[in-house]
């Protein structure tokens, strides 16, 4: 794209064609971008190397998010360390996982865990998604076939969330859980998988696949833009909203006593 294009982000700016696609999960990658700037307006530190992978840094240091396209397969690598009651985790999503449902998982690790019971199911039965139990294996498929969602469970006591997508072409993309990784955090990913709602890829980034559908719309970059600033901006309200809660939370040790009219002695 030439420069002159993007000049002005004004009145005498040109729309561009794009397209939404459905269903999301055939989408292809898109720019990873729409994970890495969220996390940097939440305060995760970038910890990449010019011209290298991208590796994102919790404000914690207990969990990385990274996308390497340099490697085979490649893709994403999200890893917590081992707390008290749990060990470490992991997942790892190919390069292909719409970066939609990627931030599902990512956008989850920068929020409080909710008071309720995960159910990972329970976005896919809204959504009505087709479940079966084969043997150890529990599975939900997206009503058009395309996409699936299933627990594993093996004799010898080891288990696995394994989700992904293909279309008839085999095109696609999977992705693998830890058994111990957080279940919210799956959930959230879940959710974002099963969303029905379209998403946009730009002209040349559409795969070519028999099962999705598209429409195409004209956008503007300044409209792009502006989307792209109320994400990084709501992620910047929540963080600010979390510190400051911290900040000003009340004290909950005894400050020492001063007996009335006496002084301290300072040291």
């Amino acid at each position: 794209m030439r420069k002159k294009q993007w000049q002005g982000w004004g009145p005498g700016e040109q729309a561009e064609q794009h397209y939404l696609v459905q269903p999301r999960a055939l989408a292809g990658g898109g720019d990873v971008r729409h994970v890495s700037e969220f996390l940097r307006a939440s305060g995760w530190r970038d910890r990449s190397k010019t011209g290298g992978p991208l590796l994102m840094e919790s404000p914690d240091r207990t969990v990385r998010v990274a996308y390497d396209p340099y490697v085979l397969p490649g893709g994403w690598t999200v890893h917590g360390q081992a707390d008290d009651p749990n060990g470490a985790w992991s997942a790892h999503l190919g390069r292909q996982t719409p970066v939609e449902i990627v931030a599902g998982l990512t956008d989850a690790l920068t929020q409080p865990r909710s008071a309720h019971a995960p159910n990972v199911w329970a976005p896919l039965e809204e959504q009505n998604w087709h479940t079966r139990l084969e043997g150890e294996r529990y599975t939900a498929t997206s009503p058009e076939g395309a996409a699936w969602m299933q627990y594993r469970h093996s004799p010898d006591g080891s288990a696995m969330w394994w989700t992904g997508a293909k279309d008839k072409q085999g095109n696609g993309w999977t992705a693998n859980f830890t058994p111990n990784t957080p279940m919210y955090l799956v959930q959230a990913f879940s959710a974002e998988l099963a969303n029905p709602d379209p998403v946009m890829r730009p002209r040349g980034r559409v795969p070519h696949s028999a099962q999705i559908r598209t429409w195409s719309v004209s956008v503007k970059p300044s409209q792009l833009r502006a989307w792209q600033q109320a994400r990084i901006t709501a992620a910047r309200a929540a963080t600010w909203a979390r510190n400051s809660a911290r900040t000003t939370r009340p004290r909950t040790t005894a400050r020492p006593h001063t007996p009335a009219g006496g002084t301290r002695t300072r040291r």
